[in-house]
């Protein structure tokens, strides 16, 4: 039953969805798990916790819809993905109640995190048509040279809590468009949402088997993660969250040499140059650092300041956050800051900021854990590169700032890292601009612009940061195997 702050969100009971989904189907489990309010620890309602038997019964219902799934012509997935778009920007705001409920996010940030999900079932819904194959030419007359594109098959679907809706949208909506079908299995903290898509995807339309999902509790996540990654069914694995918990995955997938695409960790340097406009940067490292409270994996961490305006950016930067920030439940509409999505989230940045300070960090702003998973919005100088903060991604409103003197430092400051997902550069000298931006070890760099996402561009990383490409007109090839045809035997 819900409770506490859930009952004043007034969501649609349709939406609110505490089962499994397979086939087509609600399917209840033998026991359940608690989806909590991060912003309070209390409960909001209690989920169906499936196992590894239903995860590979969603699997074998995957594997029989895809037989007819892919032989839909691209016009057909191209109309149902459409309504699926529509129906999501029709409920968006019941989808983001339910983002602020299970995620903490401010209410704003849920709706925008709405339009930006929906976003990528509009852009896939018009990539489906647009999937070429090839002619070569051959080097012999009778023959002719054909490359065909065709859907992998059934896709593992593994998401992160931190956007819980959009994740999906954006792996399931390439999937879906090129003919493959999914089993998802969302976070344990935010299964909600991932719910609430099956049932506005069954409304428009979508096949029995082709969208499943799967949710389970930490204690069987790995379990059901396991099933997902070595079922000889499962032909591809779409992963977003930890590079730790991606290592383990990929090892899965190597058991059947299954396809694999993830996005893992980050650690994005935030670099300002002398020839920078400073408030700009300034208005770049909130937009940048402070969204969902700093729990995304395209976060600024690291905070390269040059010294002819260092001191200058920390002043406006301290004033900023004075000013435009704001701790409180989601549903509040003058929060500008969320809880983190729990306690253990909280004591990492905690852990942080008390290395820092040992270690000679100064705290200009914040620095103090509220209480339950609430962090301080934090400000630190006089940061060195041996700090944990400089090392470890940090996930939370942390801004540990560096000083340094030559263009040259900062680049290797910045790409002293095993992970490399985005880089942020604020310069106005051109040359300066595509120097770094070439040289900075990153699969995403933004030019005097901090918030990078777009369906229409690819989002991914290098190093160990992950692997393959999303959104974008790359993100259906991850879905997709090219078969050679050769045609001989032509009398010409």
């Amino acid at each position: 039953t819900a409770v506490g702050p859930f009952y004043s969100l007034d969501v649609s009971a349709e939406l609110l969805r505490t089962q499994g989904f397979v086939n087509g189907r609600w399917v209840s489990a033998a026991s359940t798990f608690p989806v909590l309010d991060p912003a309070t620890g209390k409960e909001l309602v209690k989920v169906s916790d499936f196992g590894p038997r239903e995860a590979r019964d969603a699997v074998i219902a995957a594997h029989k819809a895809f037989d007819s799934w892919k032989c839909q012509t691209a016009k057909e997935r191209s109309i149902l993905l459409r309504k699926w778009f529509d129906l999501v920007t029709q409920h968006k705001e019941d989808l983001a109640k339910l983002i602020t409920a299970e995620c903490g996010k401010p209410m704003r940030e849920s709706l925008g995190e709405i339009a930006y999900s929906a976003s990528f079932l509009e852009w896939f819904s018009e990539e489906a048509r647009r999937v070429y194959g090839d002619i070569v030419a051959p080097t012999a007359k009778d023959r002719k040279i054909l490359l065909l594109k065709q859907p992998v098959g059934v896709a593992s679907i593994i998401t992160p809590w931190n956007f819980p809706s959009a994740m999906i949208t954006r792996k399931v909506g390439a999937a879906l468009a090129v003919g493959c079908t999914v089993v998802v299995k969302p976070a344990e903290d935010t299964p909600l949402s991932a719910l609430a898509l099956a049932e506005l995807a069954t409304q428009a339309g979508i096949p029995a088997g082709v969208f499943n999902v799967v949710p389970c509790s930490r204690e069987k996540a790995s379990a059901v993660g396991e099933v997902l990654c070595t079922d000889p069914l499962v032909a591809k694995i779409s992963f977003t969250g930890s590079t730790a918990t991606g290592k383990i995955l990929l090892k899965h997938a190597a058991e059947t040499v299954k396809r694999v695409s993830m996005e893992l960790g980050g650690h994005a340097p935030f670099i300002i140059f002398d020839s920078a406009d400073v408030d700009k940067a300034v208005a770049g490292v909130m937009a940048s650092k402070f969204r969902n409270s700093g729990q995304t994996c395209v976060c600024s961490n690291r905070f390269l300041v040059q010294q002819g305006i260092h001191d200058l950016f920390l002043e406006k930067l301290g004033r900023a956050m004075d000013t435009e920030l704001r701790l409180g439940h989601g549903s509040d509409p003058t929060t500008t800051q969320g809880p983190l999505i729990n306690t253990r989230a909280a004591e990492k940045v905690e852990h942080q900021i008390a290395d820092a300070v040992a270690q000679g960090a100064v705290v200009l702003k914040g620095g103090k854990r509220l209480e339950g998973s609430f962090m301080q919005p934090t400000l630190l100088s006089n940061v060195t590169t041996d700090m944990l903060c400089m090392h470890e991604e940090t996930f939370g409103p942390l801004v540990p700032v560096i000083k340094f003197n030559k263009e040259e430092e900062a680049l290797a400051i910045a790409n002293a890292s095993a992970v490399g997902l985005a880089g942020y550069v604020y310069t106005q000298d051109i040359s300066q601009i595509w120097r770094v931006a070439e040289q900075l070890e990153v699969g995403m760099v933004g030019v005097n612009e901090a918030l990078l996402s777009t369906p229409e561009a690819s989002f991914g990383g290098v190093k160990q940061s992950g692997l393959g490409r999303e959104g974008s007109k790359y993100g259906v090839d991850e879905y997709l195997e090219v078969k050679y045809m050769c045609f001989g035997g032509l009398a010409l």
